[in-house]
């Protein structure tokens, strides 16, 4: 069965985009056949992989997916690139549920020759993450390790809730990354402390430290595995890997 996780979390910055590129690349370099789809509007992904958005979404156009996907520079991993055009966003943000059906079983069918899906879904609690959250069996959630890492987590996991309680238990929580770790900080041993004590063993044991070569990635149209293979960023989404592919 595929794994299909929507990488999710109401806040900005807080390494989403490049947990879903780096988890992406390293899964497809496992040689699982991955799929990375972009569904933020910002296009983040696409842009982080060296692509540029797709004129027309074809979950907007009802057309297949084989048509509009980019092989990457991995051979296992492909790219549904994300569109910025006004219209498609206006459409695909509609809270039409008829619409939403379609989109989700547009998804489920297209998904199902993949052994790993990742979504990459906006920052924030929007009709576009929900369908997100519909359409996968396990949610994927990088949390910062900052003051407010906390805040706005409560009403996420309500939505997660009451989505799971819609799915029939085929929705869970997939596990919580810590990103942005900086080891010399006391705060951010005190996220790390709190984070695992509300959540447990849902959080992954291995931590995104800070490390420029992950910010600098993305500007040259690369996952940090292949920008940066000896770094400290490269080594623990490998890490994080081998454990996401232990709990399956």
């Amino acid at each position: 069965m595929v794994r299909v996780f929507c990488i999710a979390n109401q806040k900005g910055g807080v390494g989403k985009t490049t947990t879903a590129i780096s988890l992406a690349d390293a899964i497809a370099k496992s040689g699982a056949r991955t799929l990375l789809i972009d569904l933020d509007p910002q296009c983040n992904a696409t842009s982080g992989l060296g692509f540029q958005p797709t004129n027309s979404h074809p979950l907007v156009s009802e057309s297949a997916f084989s048509g509009s996907l980019i092989d990457t520079g991995t051979p296992a991993l492909k790219l549904l690139p994300g569109s910025r055009k006004f219209a498609d966003i206006e459409i695909l943000t509609q809270n039409d549920s008829q619409k939403s059906k379609r989109i989700q079983q547009q998804l489920f069918d297209e998904m199902s020759v993949y052994e790993y899906v990742l979504i990459d879904s906006p920052p924030s609690l929007g009709h576009l993450t929900q369908i997100a959250l519909a359409a996968s069996n396990e949610v994927f959630m990088p949390i910062q390790c900052e003051f407010f890492a906390m805040e706005g987590l409560v009403r996420m996991i309500e939505i997660i809730k009451k989505i799971m309680e819609l799915k029939s238990g085929s929705l869970k929580f997939g596990g919580i990354v810590l990103t942005m770790y900086d080891i010399t900080l006391e705060l951010t041993h005190e996220v790390d402390r709190e984070v695992r004590n509300f959540f447990g063993e849902i959080v992954f044991k291995t931590v995104i430290p800070r490390d420029v070569a992950i910010s600098e990635a993305p500007s040259h149209g690369l996952s940090v595995i292949d920008y940066a293979p000896k770094s400290r960023g490269t080594r623990a989404y490998i890490e994080l890997c081998m454990e996401v592919l232990e709990r399956g």
